[in-house]
């Protein structure tokens, strides 16, 4: 009988103990302070701020209603359904209070305590401050109600299951509000605040491992749902700033051209529908920090030269195509036209490690974002039903060979790997 009490004293500790790591109390945060605007300004103020965090992206689909939600994220681990957060008060968050809105952002955790899936970047948006969530909060409760029903995730088991999510959590959540770092300026702070936060570029910008947890670094990595690479902001070798001037920065994150680089892919859709709305004292702020984050304590080596007769077959035939298709915008040594034509000497983002992009955007063709600041942007056809995989590979390792680059070599198989990866 002394047996069986212990072991389940036992099994009540254990189960206590598993409660209370696997679903913790809520953080509720600090208080928010007073707030001193007028509903109009309130709702004007939520409204910035949706644009500064893009939540239309993910809770719009195309032709669909603004913010009905529905958009399906494709994952590792299964479909992600976007929800409504119209004010309908049956399908959206109509129901809800500021304090709920402030639980999804801070705790990860919808008004019932249901558990939310972190491809709703709450790892970033706990960083949001109370003021700023309510704000958010007046905008969204503005909107037309819209009486879409809400679709169920499509997850593969187990992580379907709420357990496996608290277990996901306890590894790699913990709620945390931004706080400002004395030593740095106002400025500064305020990029980061909006980097790390609202922005959440970590959530691209980070490499995931198999569970999909992140060390929000910034130091790049594949972006599988989308079939792109996002180059690190740390690393001077791939896409870090350290050596910018900062008006480029702020250009190329407000207009998607800049005299060092365009933006193309998923960042160009970020430019579009996100930063172009900032204003500019919001755009600067984030250049000055991006621009002083720590790059990497050593470079990675660049690839020993393949000398081999295929290879150098492989780069004349890359040079004819090139002489055929690109030169005329890119030019004979490169330089192209910027901004209207980005340069391919010394371009980073062809030498990376990974080079999906360069092969996504021949494939594909390049666009970069119509903003106010490029309001007629230039754009790449897309050469993927011109060329054929070899073909596709010739041209690309050319570029990542040429000018001074030096990128390794493409094969056809890591050409046909993305020409089936969906571009939405």
């Amino acid at each position: 009988m002394k047996k069986l009490l212990s072991a389940a004293a036992l099994l009540l500790i254990a189960g206590g103990a598993a409660r209370l790591l696997l679903w913790p109390a809520d953080d509720i945060g600090p208080p928010a302070a007073a707030n001193t605007l007028t509903p109009a300004a309130l709702v004007a103020r939520g409204a910035y701020l949706a644009k500064a965090g893009d939540c239309m992206a993910c809770h719009t689909t195309r032709g669909g209603a603004a913010y009905a939600g529905g958009r399906a994220l494709q994952t590792p681990f299964g479909s992600v359904v976007s929800p409504n957060i119209t004010p309908d008060k049956e399908h959206g968050i109509g129901a809800w209070t500021a304090d709920d809105f402030w639980r999804a952002l801070h705790n990860g955790k919808s008004k019932d305590g249901r558990m939310l899936y972190p491809a709703f970047p709450y790892t970033n948006y706990t960083k949001i401050q109370r003021e700023d969530a309510d704000a958010m909060f007046a905008f969204f409760q503005s909107l037309p109600a819209q009486q879409q029903a809400n679709r169920p995730h499509e997850l593969r088991f187990p992580y379907n299951q709420q357990i496996a999510l608290a277990a996901w959590r306890a590894l790699y959540f913990k709620p945390a509000v931004y706080r400002n770092e004395d030593k740095q300026s106002v400025e500064w702070n305020r990029g980061a605040y909006l980097v790390q936060g609202l922005g959440h570029c970590s959530a691209c910008h980070s490499s995931r491992n198999t569970l999909g947890g992140t060390d929000d670094g910034l130091s790049g990595g594949l972006i599988p749902i989308l079939g792109w690479y996002a180059p690190s902001l740390t690393s001077d070798a791939e896409a870090g700033l350290g050596d910018w001037d900062s008006g480029h920065i702020a250009q190329l994150l407000k207009t998607g051209v800049s005299p060092r680089a365009t933006v193309f892919g998923p960042m160009a859709e970020v430019v579009q529908a996100s930063l172009q709305h900032l204003d500019d004292a919001d755009i600067g702020a984030m250049a000055l920090y991006l621009k002083t984050l720590p790059g990497p304590s050593e470079a990675k080596e660049a690839p020993v030269p393949d000398t081999s007769s295929s290879t150098k077959a492989q780069l004349a035939a890359g040079a004819k195509l090139y002489e055929t298709h690109c030169v005329d915008c890119h030019q004979a040594d490169g330089g192209g036209k910027p901004p209207a034509y980005p340069p391919l000497a010394g371009n980073r983002a062809l030498t990376g490690e990974e080079a999906v992009n360069p092969i996504r955007i021949v494939l594909n063709g390049g666009f970069a974002p119509g903003t106010a600041g490029n309001p007629r942007p230039y754009g790449m056809p897309a050469y993927g039903p011109l060329l054929n995989d070899n073909e596709v590979a010739a041209v690309v390792t050319y570029l990542r060979a040429s000018w001074g680059n030096k990128g390794g070599a493409v094969s056809a198989l890591d050409v046909n790997r993305y020409r089936s990866v969906p571009l939405d």
